[in-house]
């Protein structure tokens, strides 16, 4: 890594961002890749790397859930078929084939889903599907790890004769131990294993009794282990053949792994695939966390951050469940350099250091945590100068150190070049130290550079406001509480409000008043100056936002009265066309009903049928010669007006529905029982009356003036009689 870089990425703390995505890897091969990843250059690469992880996160939120990618490394196994006449593990097999088979699931999902994950899909491709290998080792060794019986015939043969011959072991013992156990020669546990093999737990009095190889004795000497004499013999012919095989099973192992040979180069391309997988999968899984998008990538030298987070910072606030707040800021050929000014503990370093950051984890292929109109350009070389970076190793002071930094800032500075510089020109006398960070500053300009630094000197925002292609920035202050708003505002210079944030601390105002008096009057007022045009631009702000918003809600309200207005418009242009259309058909039926009459009368059909063709000819002369397309035209705003009638009677059938339900229910309540003297009213009445008589059903209600006889379904209870 070029020590510029890697300066920047130690600056920038993109090292904290590594580890943290090495944590979400699965695989040992994919953390080190994690923990490996740097900045790249080529738009190309970086395009495609930022498009598989936006498929890979897209994954998360469909049915389409891209398979497992786990694998064992099998970087020992690889180093192992390097060299000649070697001979891999029944494990080391167990996980190539493992590795083959998970390839071979992820080709054939990505060609299955490819309209999904096209980038995803074009990876796989560059990996070619060897069958053969898995293959290979399932005619070996089976799913349990264990050489199958089948793989060679002198395994097989070996194999059937251990098991005769473990038969005839077993059954020599069974005979001794039947035996011997009749003549009670044997303790109360029988038999016991002792170095893998079966004995007889001979009672040490009848040691001699007992024929066979003594392989040893309890502790207390009471027992005596005796092998039986005759199954010696075959245990004997066991531990032959049980050579026989392991000397098989090395050489069909061996065989094996010559097959397997030729393949190392396609295995080690797997293992980088999945490893690859992984750590796309991690960089999703990290977005996830950090809500991070793919952003623009222009080529227009333009650098717009919207509503950006500082990743480390946003998930140390989500942990302790604090606020983080985002920033806006832009870079183009015409705004090519931000001074940032303000009090401390304002957010200076953290915009600074949020631009950094974004900039590195974008060009190493990871999504970030900004707005979706974010657009960013690449550079060819970040430099930053962040943090106290005094070198005791090298003896030199803060100041020394960054002005050998600013050495190498001006041998490498140029118009693909990111420069970000916290607390500029600082470490030594301010008027001197000033104007020597002016003079960075103009070279800096000159090369055409992108940049943004931090600093508190009045000279460089008075020469960020001459440049053309500069600008001052502030972080905003509230006045009032003296408190941080963390929000970035371009175009004037901010207030460092020294005397204020002492005062706010306890500071006593006579100390700060004799402070006042110490400094140049003419700085005194200009710190006040823009102190106050700090307050008015936030007030004016405020204003405009809120005026921008009253513009946007008038102007949505405006535009969804013209969509009603033209809605309403349609509907009686259609109407008219249907009232004209149903007038017309009224009329003619009206001529033809007259016919009718005049046909029923006198029963002549000649006149008859003349009139009607009368009548046809003169409708049809009003009719004009329509194309087809002109006939379909009216047919679907026929059908159109018919479905506006149709949902219009829906809604009053659905009124009328609710209507009902409602009376339904004051229905379903369970009725009153009413007495003589009990205040009453109707449903749908206001008057209270009192009910003078019951008969039936029926109720006679005195309201004062005059009484009525309703129902009792009609009431109901205002006051009970007490």
């Amino acid at each position: 890594m070029d020590r510029y870089l890697q300066k920047s990425v130690q600056d920038l703390e993109f090292v904290t961002v590594t580890k943290q995505l090495s944590a979400r890897c699965n695989t040992d091969m994919g953390k080190a890749m994690a923990l490996a990843l740097e900045p790249l250059l080529e738009e190309e690469e970086i395009e495609r790397l930022l498009g598989e992880t936006s498929e890979y996160l897209s994954s998360f939120d469909n049915n389409n859930r891209i398979p497992n990618h786990g694998f064992d490394s099998i970087t020992g196994e690889l180093n192992l078929l390097k060299v000649e006449n070697t001979t891999l593990e029944v494990s080391g097999f167990r996980k190539i084939k493992h590795l083959c088979l998970t390839v071979a699931e992820h080709k054939k999902f990505f060609k299955k889903f490819k309209e999904y994950y096209p980038r995803l899909h074009a990876f796989t491709e560059t990996v070619e599907l060897i069958k053969e290998i898995p293959e290979l080792i399932e005619g070996v060794i089976d799913k349990f790890g264990e050489v199958k019986d089948s793989a060679s015939p002198d395994l097989n043969r070996i194999r059937q004769e251990i098991s005769q011959v473990r038969g005839k072991i077993n059954q020599s013992f069974g005979s001794a131990l039947n035996t011997y156990q009749a003549s009670e020669f044997l303790d109360e546990i029988r038999e016991s294993i002792v170095d893998n093999r079966r004995v007889l737990a001979v009672k040490s009095m009848y040691r001699k009794k007992v024929k066979g190889s003594v392989l040893g004795t309890s502790k207390t000497g009471s027992i005596v282990y005796i092998e039986p004499e005759a199954v010696s013999k075959y245990t004997r012919a066991l531990n032959n053949l049980e050579f026989d095989e392991k000397e098989e099973i090395q050489r069909i192992l061996n065989a094996l792994t010559s097959q397997i040979r030729p393949f190392r180069t396609d295995l080690k391309e797997y293992q980088e695939f999945l490893a690859h997988i992984d750590l796309t999968a991690a960089k999703a899984k990290y977005a996830t966390e950090i809500r991070a998008i793919k952003p623009e990538i222009n080529q227009e030298r333009k650098l717009y951050l919207r509503e950006a987070y500082h990743p480390l910072l946003y998930l140390s606030n989500k942990k302790d469940k604090l606020p983080t707040y985002p920033q806006t800021i832009e870079l183009h050929p015409e705004n090519r350099i931000i001074v940032i000014s303000g009090p401390n503990a304002g957010g200076k370093s953290i915009t600074l250091k949020t631009i950094g950051l974004l900039q590195l984890m974008l060009q190493s292929g990871m999504l970030i945590p900004v707005h979706e109109r974010s657009s960013f350009c690449l550079f060819k070389t970040i430099l930053t100068d962040i943090g106290d970076n005094q070198s005791i190793e090298n003896h030199l002071s803060t100041y020394s150190y960054r002005l050998k930094n600013m050495n190498k800032f001006l041998r490498k500075c140029d118009g693909q070049t990111l420069f970000l510089i916290d607390e500029f020109g600082t470490g030594s006398d301010p008027e001197l130290g000033g104007a020597l960070a002016e003079a960075f500053l103009e070279v800096f300009y000159e090369r055409e550079s992108f940049g943004v630094i931090t600093t508190h000197y009045a000279n460089l925002k008075a020469l960020a406001n001459e440049l053309p292609h500069a600008t001052n920035a502030n972080m905003l202050f509230d006045s009032n509480t003296l408190q941080p708003t963390f929000q970035l505002e371009l175009g004037q210079p901010g207030s460092s409000f020294t005397f204020e944030v002492a005062q706010k601390n306890g500071i006593p105002y006579s100390l700060i008043n004799k402070a006042k008096k110490k400094v140049e009057k003419g700085k005194i007022r200009f710190d006040a100056t823009i102190a106050k045009l700090q307050k008015e631009r936030t007030k004016m702000a405020k204003t405009g936002t809120r005026l921008q918003e009253e513009e946007i809600k008038a102007r949505e309200e405006a535009q969804r009265l013209e969509k009603l207005n033209a809605k309403i418009k349609t509907k009686l242009e259609n109407y008219q066309e249907l009232y004209d259309f149903n007038q017309r058909m009224i009329y003619l039926g009206e001529k033809v009903n007259k016919i009718a009459e005049k046909y029923f009368r006198d029963k002549k059909k000649r006149p008859l049928i003349s009139e009607i063709l009368r009548l046809v000819e003169t409708e049809n002369s009003k009719r004009k010669k329509r194309t087809v397309s002109e006939i379909k035209e009216q047919e679907v705003k026929k059908k159109e007006v018919s479905r506006e009638l149709e949902k219009e009677v829906k809604t009053i059938r659905e009124k009328k529905k609710q209507a009902k339900k409602k009376q339904e229910k004051v229905k379903a309540k369970p009725r009153p029982i009413f007495k003589i003297g009990d205040r009453v009213r109707l449903f749908d009445g206001r008057a209270v009356g009192s009910i003078d008589s019951l008969e039936k059903n029926k109720a006679v209600v005195n309201y004062g003036m005059f009484t009525t006889k309703v129902s009792v379904d009609q009431l109901e209870l205002v006051e009970s009689k007490k």
